[in-house]
């Protein structure tokens, strides 16, 4: 691929940054230290243009939080950067490199990319087990050890270097990338976009080089399909080998079995030929929530962002006796949305 310069000078442009601002800002606009910013956009946009021109900007110290995420409460450290000025410099990077970015970003890599998610990557996959029978016959799943901590930096970087020719932007690239002292940290907005390109190189190597007919990743999770059992080990160990030249190793836990033996678990559902339903960790979640709010005398924003959201998730799947069982007969849909909507206009206003 041709190596891009004249980069630098569009970050710094002055509308960009103000751009950056009202990006970064979204859903922050009720703290203190936003708000300020906000009532003078153009004086802050103009302190950061000469920060990033003077080759002044430092990266902020970050607030270190421990969270427990999903259904096993896996414990990962997530890094909160300072809103000013690092959180609108990270952007005012983004929209000018996500083009490129996604320039050579393959199609059904599906995770933090606009347009593209879970949904996206769930109609591929209901779509491929109903109509293609044959190449579907066996699943390969893997994913990534510890894959945001394991990104080495100096790798990160000749990658950046082999797509950019801007030598101002690669140091703004680097500024943010030593911003922690090893992978790329939990809670930046660039970190979810320098991830999926880190991993650019073998989606291409495991479509054009392996011939994978489908291949779905959703950040470091990763599933394969084929209708030679043999051809998936193969592909597994070779992956394997491809991934350690950039430091990185397969978890233990990868699974090859039968698609028609059991479900495929993948971004939080359970698919089977022809119908999906949740994982059970989910509906049970779901279900608790739903009782909860049910005995509150008044529902809130909070709840009511967080009933909507499920509901969201069980519509694209086959749950039409579980809405009808567990949520309907306690929650009106309408009257979250009501909530949700005044308490918007409230903010706004």
């Amino acid at each position: 691929m041709k190596r891009i310069g004249y980069i630098f000078d569009k970050i710094v442009d002055i509308n960009n940054i103000e751009l950056a601002i009202y990006h970064a800002s979204a859903g922050k606009s009720r703290r203190r230290s936003v708000d300020k910013i906000l009532d003078s956009p153009s004086y802050y946009a103009k302190e950061i243009q000469n920060l990033l021109l003077n080759k002044a900007y430092n990266p902020s110290p970050y607030v270190e939080m421990i969270i427990h995420d999903g259904n096993h409460k896996k414990e990962r450290i997530v890094y909160k950067p300072a809103f000013y000025p690092d959180q609108v410099v990270h952007w005012a990077l983004m929209q000018q490199i996500e083009p490129i970015l996604r320039r050579g970003m393959y199609d059904w890599c599906c995770a933090s990319i606009k347009h593209r998610g879970l949904h996206y990557g769930m109609k591929k996959i209901k779509k491929i087990l109903v109509e293609d029978r044959k190449n579907t016959k066996y699943c390969l799943k893997l994913d990534i050890r510890k894959f945001y901590p394991s990104i080495n930096k100096e790798c990160l970087k000749n990658k950046f270097a082999n797509l950019i020719k801007d030598c101002d932007t690669l140091w703004l690239i680097n500024e943010i990338i030593d911003s922690v002292d090893s992978g790329v940290p939990i809670g930046n907005y660039t970190s979810q976009w320098f991830a999926n390109f880190y991993l650019q190189d073998l989606d291409h190597y495991i479509k054009e080089d392996l011939k994978i007919k489908y291949y779905i990743r959703y950040m470091d999770d990763m599933v394969l399909f084929s209708n030679n059992k043999k051809r998936l080990h193969l592909a597994k160990k070779q992956i394997s080998d491809f991934i350690a030249h950039d430091y990185l190793k397969l978890k233990d836990n990868w699974q090859l079995f039968k698609v028609d033996s059991r479900p495929l678990d993948f971004l939080g559902y359970r698919f089977y030929r022809g119908y999906t339903t949740l994982r059970r960790g989910n509906f049970l979640r779901i279900k608790r929530r739903v009782k909860k709010v049910y005995k509150k005398t008044k529902l809130n924003f909070h709840d009511a962002s967080a009933i909507l959201s499920y509901n969201g998730w069980l519509k694209h799947a086959n749950s039409y006796h579980y809405i009808h069982r567990y949520i309907k007969p306690y929650i009106d849909y309408e009257l979250c949305k009501n909530v949700v909507r005044e308490t918007i206009k409230t903010m706004v206003n």
